[in-house]
Formats: structure tokens, C-alpha cells, sequence
């Protein structure tokens, strides 16, 4: 598949790398040595020598607004660095956090299917929550790890160290940035359904104090498991750093990815297990699960994602143990999709979706097809002050400072507008769908919704230590917010609701406003048994408006974006250890939480949205991540939670029944996802170099798809997803000390489970089958 003109950066490419393959290939094996800004604001300095390239443990995270290492902060945070990913194979964000316990993922809404990271994580849609530099990231769009340095995984209350969010915490990605020293890396690869990836990072040291970096990525081909979907980007990262090693440092970074995907919505839950039908199941029949290959789109799909990020950090040390960073940004993403994904099998289309129930070659499944247009622009300036003090016998680590945002989106609506051809032709064959059938054609029709919120905050943090070897500390933080959303939208006139509205279908504006303050807090009490360790306690909060995700505020009693709901508000508490291990190379973590999230949304008989609801997620979360020896690395997690429903009710055919007690959905209780790698000594003829074989497996328990303490009352669609596991394995060889050959092979024993399901059960993502990818290092 071509790429459209604006689309076509492989002439770029092409001139990047061949302008950085000459003078690298007149250099000379070298350990190198990356050193970021020795500030406290910014990541540590990390030397890359022998072994330590492949260290996959993280001492700390890159915000500047924590004050402690990982060891000493009282909360439970997951570290995926690069290193890890690449020996994982992870191409992107959704693939990193397949590395984490605890977090799944989401098909989207029976109307639409989600874009971009669907992630749900400790009882929470969380897909809001994510953040590139600290900084929030409302993107459609899949994200590549091509620029990523690690991607931090912050767990609890959040409300303290972002503003508005879930209860669940947030995930933050790590841009790559210059360092003073020459190094260059790529990879070029090539994986089942003709899957191909090239990847180049140069890093180039101008002066003493100036360095420029550039990160490019190219991949093409199709899906594993499934026909016709395809996923196209090319995407470059430029950068470059002042005054590296001085007190004042300036970084000037952006990055720019361009997607071109044919779109998978998905496969039809007919016959998976799990699914029910009531036309079926009273006939006695038992479907088959169809071909989970088969593509329910047509030829006509498309899905184009342009995101473009301009970013200046400048960072200044006051005086020794004091420093200000300011950071600001502008991004833009605007998406093109036509999708068409199967809908579900409803009692009201019984006729149509089973003409014949004693034969299936008869059955067929609707055709939903969805388009979106969307803008989204963000605009923010931060500045973080960051210190120690002394206070008598007292010292004190602290951070604080401003921000101001402004995050907009705009999204003009897309409907079908014709009337041919006929609805029997939106139909598709449930066992041999037909990607070349016409489908209806989609256009503007003028209705549209534009959003905007911004937000004030202002924010300080600190940690005291007292007692021999600082072995007490205690940490507070707090946050005050103002946020005002405006929405404005566009919609169409008829006839019964606008009368005296002429012509039918003239477009009526409307505009609504909703403002608040969030005033969010963390508290926590830290004891260091030993210097490598500690034991901690910790509370704190978060909460979320209305529309805090897309600013569609809604003046309907039965939207979930409804401006007459107030914020819903989050209480979480932890009490845990952590230790580093076997001198520094070992992260031991283990956790108890509970987070009870109030205001939660639940319906009335007339189907009003009200908000006495409440629900309840604890749980033990344990890790291990480090090396064991030289050679022996290893990354467990394991979680544990329980997430129920503890006050609220939902409405099936206007009828309201409680559901307190019931599971929260795509809430496994337990999950555990395992990866060990070792370095093995080998001789190959003239050829010497480490052999490195290594595997892991992720355990997924079963999940509820939707909130229902009653699953008998489920007679249509998916109920449970499945428990299942997953084996992946990696073989690579250092052919030298600047070449590496790689093989990961992704689901090993061909397990075969749902990936994703959407909220009405009807359709989901099928697991990746038994696939591999092949890959060729390069570092100087």
C-alpha cells in the first residue's frame, strides 16, 4: 500500500541514513558513555560499558517533581527501559505495557472502536492518563518506542503529581535527548506477514557543550493472525542540547510520526467462549467460532494519523543543590479514519442475522461503519524548582512550581449520507465476509463538537529526612488546581424537536461552560531498615471532572460527559517495601493498596446518570527486576486486586438493578508476567561473541466485560474473557561487538485467546498466533 504525498518521509529517511553510514563506518569499537545533564531535574547519568548496556533496572524516574530514588518513594512504580523492550521485541507503547501486571486492554464503545492505547489499569479506563515527558499526550494514535529512552508506570493516586486524572495513576514516556559523546545505533528487521522495520539513532557531539541526536523509524507490512489489516509509519525525532556539563542547559526537541493503517475493527464474537445468542441458544444450536483471520472490513478503510510535537527545555542550576527547569510544548494530531467493524447479533435482527439457524453458511453479521475526523492541540509552559534544605536537625528535599495548559480538540462529524446501496448490502457473510463490497459513503454534514480546558495548578512537594543515616522520612505534596472546559457544538435540526426550525437539518450551535478547582494531596512515612531498603506507608488523592479526556462536555442527563456532574474523587492508600539488591543490580518491590473511588457514575430507572456510585480496587502487586549475576537478568510482576462495585446500579430495558458487589470489567484478579534472559560465552570459527537466550510467559485470569453481578442476565454478546498464557522466547548473537543478530518468537505454543473485547461484547481482537521477528543490530 502507497502512502499519499504527504505521507511519503522515505526519501528522508533514505538521506539520514546514508548521511550517517560513512563517517560511521570509519569508526572503531568503543564503550560509550551516555551522559545526560548531571542536574537532579533530569534523568541520572548512565555509563554504557561492557555489561551495563544491558541493564534493564531504573534508580529513579525523570520528573523532577519526585524528590527520592525508587527505593525511598513511597508508591508503587514500574521502570520498562529500552534495554527490555528491545530484548522483548516491543515495537510499541501497548507492547511495553505487556511487560507490567495489571494492565489490559480495551476494544472500545459498540459504535466506534478505539484507537490508539486502550489501556485499562487497577480498575480504571486509563487511556486519558498517559504523558510524554511529564507532560499529558491525548493522541489517537499507537506509539512507536523509536524515541523512547523508558516508559514509567506510576501506580495509585495521581492527582498530586498531574491534576485531574484517574484513580488508577498514570503512564509517563521518556523522550531520547543528546548527550555529549558520538554513538550510533539501528535496526533493520523484518517479522511474519511481511512485517519491515528499520530504525537509526545518531547522536553527534558538536562541541563540549552542544550535541545533536536524530531518532528515525520506517515499518510497513501486515498483522500477524490477521488479513488485509496494515499498519504504515514513518516517523523522525530530531534534537539537540546547549550547555551540556554547564549550569545552564537548553534542549530543543521534536518528533514527527505519520501513520498510514488499513484498520482492524475487529473479528465477530460468534462461537467464542463465553459468547451467547438468545435466537441460537433456544434453537439449541451451537456456533462455531469463525476464522479469526477473517477481516469484517472493506477495501474502502483507511486510517491516516499525523501527530507533530515541538518541545524547549531549559534547565538552570541556581546553585549547587538548586535547580529551575521550564518546559514547554505544542503538539498537533489529527486523524482521518473510515473504519468498518462487525456489529453485534441482536434479537431485534434475528431474521437477517439467522435466516436459516440449522445452517451457518446462511448467518451473516452487520456492518458498523464509523468515521472520525479529529484535531487535537496542546499548548503548556511548566516550571519545576527543585532543592535541599536544612531545617535545624531536619534536611529537606523539595520541588514545586506552575503550570499552565491548554488542551484543545475539534472533531466534525462524519455520517452516512447515502441511501444506497441498500442495507442489505451492509451485511457481511459471518463465516466469508467480502472486503470488496461498496459500503455506504460517509461525509460532513456540518455538526460538529469543539473543546477546550485549560488549566492553572500550582504544586509543592517535599520529603524530610531525620535520624541517623536519614532513616526516617516523611513526604507531602499538594496540588492546587483551576480548570474551566468550553465546549462548543454544532447539531442538526428535525422536525419534532426544532418545529419552528426551517430548513429541517440546519445547523443550531450551543455552547456550554463548566469551571472548578481540584485540590489534590500525597502523604507518605518512610523507614530505612538498612540503607538499600525501606518500609513505607502512603495516602493520598485524585480526582477527574466531567470530559476531562475529550472536553465534550454534554448537557444530557444520561451522558457520561454531562456538565451537571460534579468531579469524581479517588482515596487511595499503600503500605509496602522496597530493596535493592545484591549491590544495586536488584529491585525487590511488594505492595498492599486499596483505592475506593467515590462520585462514580450510576443510573436511575429513567435512565439519568447520578453519582452516589462507588467502587473498590485492593490488591498485592509484587516485582523483581535486575540482574542476578553478569549474565542473568530477570523482570517478574504479579498482582493481585480485587475490584468490585460498592455502591451503584445500571438500567437493562429501563428496568434498574444494583450492582453492588459485582467485578469491575477488564479487572483480572490476577496477572503475572515473568522474563529472564542469560549471556552465554560461544566461539563460532573465527567468530567470537556472547549467545543470549531468553523467555518469559504473561498470565491474564479471567475478566468480566462489563459491570454485572448477575451474568445469567447476559444473553447476548461475550460475558467472560478467557484466562490465558502467553510464552514468548528470544535468541541473539553478538556476531561482534558492534553487530548483533536477533529472533524473537512471539506466542510460542500458538495459544489462541481474546486480546481485547469491546464494551457490548459482540466483537474482539484476536490474540497474535505463534509469529517471529528477525532483527539486525547495529551500535558504534
Amino acid at each position: 500500500m502507497s502512502l499519499p504525498p504527504l505521507f511519503r518521509l522515505s526519501p528522508i529517511a533514505a538521506a539520514v541514513l546514508a548521511a550517517y553510514a560513512l563517517p560511521a563506518s570509519a569508526q572503531t569499537a568503543a564503550s560509550v558513555q551516555v551522559a545526560q545533564s548531571d542536574a537532579a531535574a533530569t534523568l541520572p547519568t548512565v555509563k554504557v560499558e561492557g555489561e551495563a548496556a544491558s541493564a534493564i533496572k531504573a534508580d529513579k524516574v525523570s520528573s523532577p517533581k519526585f524528590t527520592q530514588p525508587l527505593v525511598d518513594t513511597p508508591q508503587t512504580i514500574n521502570v520498562v527501559k529500552k534495554e527490555l523492550m528491545q530484548q522483548q521485541g516491543a515495537l510499541t507503547l501497548s507492547d511495553a505495557l505487556r511487560l507490567t501486571p495489571g494492565i489490559t486492554f480495551q476494544q472500545g464503545e459498540n459504535g466506534n472502536t478505539t484507537s490508539g492505547d486502550a489501556v485499562f489499569m487497577r480498575g480504571f479506563d486509563s487511556q486519558g492518563s498517559i504523558f510524554v515527558d511529564n507532560i499529558r499526550d491525548i493522541s489517537p494514535a499507537t506509539r512507536d518506542l523509536f524515541n523512547l529512552e523508558q516508559v514509567e508506570i506510576v501506580k495509585g493516586p495521581a492527582g498530586a503529581d498531574n491534576g485531574r486524572g484517574v484513580a488508577s495513576g498514570y503512564i509517563n514516556l521518556v523522550s531520547k535527548t543528546p548527550f555529549a559523546d558520538d554513538a550510533i545505533g539501528g535496526t533493520l528487521a523484518y517479522g511474519t506477514r511481511d512485517r519491515r522495520r528499520a530504525t537509526v539513532d545518531v547522536n553527534r557531539k558538536i562541541s563540549d557543550d552542544i550535541a545533536v541526536r536524530l531518532n528515525v523509524v520506517g515499518q510497513d507490512g501486515g498483522v500477524a493472525g490477521r488479513d488485509r489489516v496494515e499498519n504504515q509509519r514513518w516517523g523522525v525525532a530530531p534534537s539537540i542540547a546547549f550547555g551540556l556539563g554547564s549550569p545552564t542547559r537548553i534542549t530543543l526537541f521534536t518528533q514527527h510520526i505519520f501513520h498510514d493503517n488499513i484498520p482492524d475493527g475487529g473479528v465477530t464474537a460468534i462461537g467464542v467462549s463465553g459468547w451467547r445468542n438468545p435466537t441460537l441458544d433456544s434453537a439449541g444450536v451451537v456456533a462455531q467460532p469463525v476464522d479469526s483471520t477473517n477481516f469484517y472490513g472493506l477495501d474502502s478503510d483507511y486510517e491516516n494519523i499525523d501527530v507533530n510535537t515541538f518541545t524547549g527545555r531549559i534547565e538552570h542550576d541556581i546553585k549547587p543543590g538548586y535547580t529551575v527547569t521550564n518546559i514547554s510544548r505544542y503538539s498537533r494530531t489529527s486523524q482521518w479514519r473510515v473504519l468498518t467493524a462487525p456489529g453485534p447479533h441482536q434479537t431485534a435482527n434475528a431474521a437477517q442475522d439467522f435466516p436459516d439457524v440449522n445452517d451457518p453458511s446462511t448467518w451473516t453479521v452487520n456492518r458498523s461503519r464509523q468515521g472520525i475526523i479529529r484535531h487535537n492541540d496542546l499548548l503548556t509552559n511548566q516550571t519545576n524548582l527543585r532543592g535541599s534544605l536544612a531545617t535545624g536537625a531536619v534536611k529537606h528535599d523539595f520541588a514545586g512550581g506552575f503550570e499552565f495548559i491548554e488542551e484543545a480538540q475539534n472533531s466534525p462529524s462524519l455520517v452516512v449520507t447515502a441511501t444506497t446501496p441498500a442495507q442489505t448490502q451492509q451485511r457481511a457473510n459471518a463465516y466469508n465476509p467480502d472486503p470488496s463490497d461498496p459500503g455506504v459513503t460517509l461525509s460532513q454534514n456540518g455538526a460538529f463538537t469543539d473543546g477546550r480546558t485549560r488549566t492553572g495548578a500550582v504544586y509543592l512537594n517535599d520529603t524530610a529526612k531525620f535520624g541517623d543515616r536519614d532513616q526516617f522520612q516523611l513526604s507531602g505534596s499538594l496540588r492546587f488546581e483551576r480548570y474551566r472546559t468550553e465546549t462548543e457544538a454544532g447539531t442538526l435540526s428535525t422536525a419534532a424537536a426544532n418545529p419552528g426550525v426551517t430548513p429541517v437539518g440546519t445547523v443550531l450551535g450551543s455552547r456550554l461552560v463548566k469551571s472548578g478547582t481540584l485540590v489534590t494531596y500525597k502523604a507518605g512515612g518512610l523507614w530505612k531498615p538498612l540503607p538499600n531498603g525501606s518500609v513505607y506507608a502512603s495516602y493520598g488523592t485524585s480526582k477527574r471532572p466531567p470530559s476531562g479526556d475529550n472536553f465534550a462536555l454534554s448537557a444530557s442527563a444520561t451522558n457520561i460527559n454531562s456538565a451537571a456532574l460534579a468531579p469524581s474523587k479517588a482515596d487511595s492508600v499503600e503500605v509496602g517495601t522496597k530493596w535493592d539488591l545484591l549491590d544495586n543490580k536488584l529491585a525487590a518491590t511488594a505492595a498492599l493498596f486499596r483505592t475506593e473511588s467515590k462520585n462514580d457514575l450510576a443510573r436511575q430507572s429513567g435512565n439519568e446518570i447520578v453519582q452516589y456510585g462507588e467502587r473498590r480496587i485492593q490488591g498485592v502487586e509484587l516485582g523483581l527486576v535486575g540482574n542476578i549475576t553478569e549474565a542473568w537478568q530477570v523482570s517478574v510482576g504479579y498482582t493481585f486486586q480485587d475490584a468490585k462495585v460498592t455502591s451503584g446500579t445500571i438500567v437493562t430495558d429501563g428496568v434498574p438493578s444494583t450492582q453492588t458487589g459485582a467485578a469491575i470489567q477488564f479487572s483480572p484478579k490476577n496477572s503475572i508476567t515473568t522474563w529472564t534472559s542469560y549471556k552465554l560465552p560461544l566461539a563460532f570459527g573465527p567468530i567470537t561473541g556472547p549467545l543470549t537466550i531468553g523467555g518469559g510467559l504473561r498470565y491474564i485470569d479471567s475478566q468480566a466485560r462489563q459491570i454485572n453481578n448477575n451474568f445469567a442476565t447476559i444473553t447476548s454478546g461475550i460475558a467472560t474473557i478467557e484466562d490465558y498464557i502467553v510464552v514468548d522466547a528470544v535468541v541473539s548473537y553478538d556476531v561482534t561487538a558492534n553487530v548483533g543478530l536477533q529472533a524473537n518468537i512471539y506466542n510460542l505454543l500458538d495459544e489462541r485467546y481474546i486480546s481485547a473485547v469491546n464494551n457490548g461484547g459482540g466483537r474482539y481482537q484476536p490474540s497474535i498466533p505463534r509469529s517471529f521477528l528477525l532483527a539486525l543490530n547495529i551500535k558504534y
